[in-house]
């Protein structure tokens, strides 16, 4: 007995790495009509680490809240190393004004201030001294 079954599928692609690539996958169904609107030219980047910011703002919400225990499972739901998550969450150690900085950080920043470059300032307790520090940081950077 001989069975044939037939069904509409279409090749797509996903990342490969963080890194750049992508792989092909089969995926179910007919392929898209057109292909999903790109931004346009002239719309500005988030700068990473603004996105880094506002990550860790929200992971340390979910530990307060008791959404989850702590950083560990934080890592785990993310597919990171506990030590990476805690590089993350101490973004939350920095004073107010220099989180909102961060935040708003302008398109023409990227690249410029990494998180490995606000480690130093997270490990200062006092504000005063971090905001010292943010500044020095910001002025050698360019900003």
């Amino acid at each position: 007995m001989t069975f044939t079954i037939e069904r509409q599928v279409h090749l797509g692609s996903v990342p490969a790495s963080r890194r750049g690539g992508h792989r092909t996958i089969i995926r179910p169904g007919p392929a898209p009509a057109t292909a999903p609107p790109a931004l346009p030219p002239s719309a500005p980047s988030i700068p990473r680490i603004a996105k880094l910011m506002a990550l860790a703002i929200r992971c340390d919400h979910l530990i307060r809240s008791g959404a989850v225990n702590d950083a560990s499972d934080l890592a785990a739901i993310a597919h990171v190393t506990q030590p990476r998550m805690t590089q993350i969450l101490n973004l939350t150690l920095l004073a107010p004004d220099i989180q909102e900085d961060l935040l708003y950080l302008a398109g023409d920043q990227r690249g410029r201030i990494g998180e490995h470059h606000l480690r130093p300032i997270t490990a200062l307790v006092r504000w005063d001294r971090q905001r010292e520090a943010w500044r020095r940081l910001v002025a050698e950077k360019g900003g």
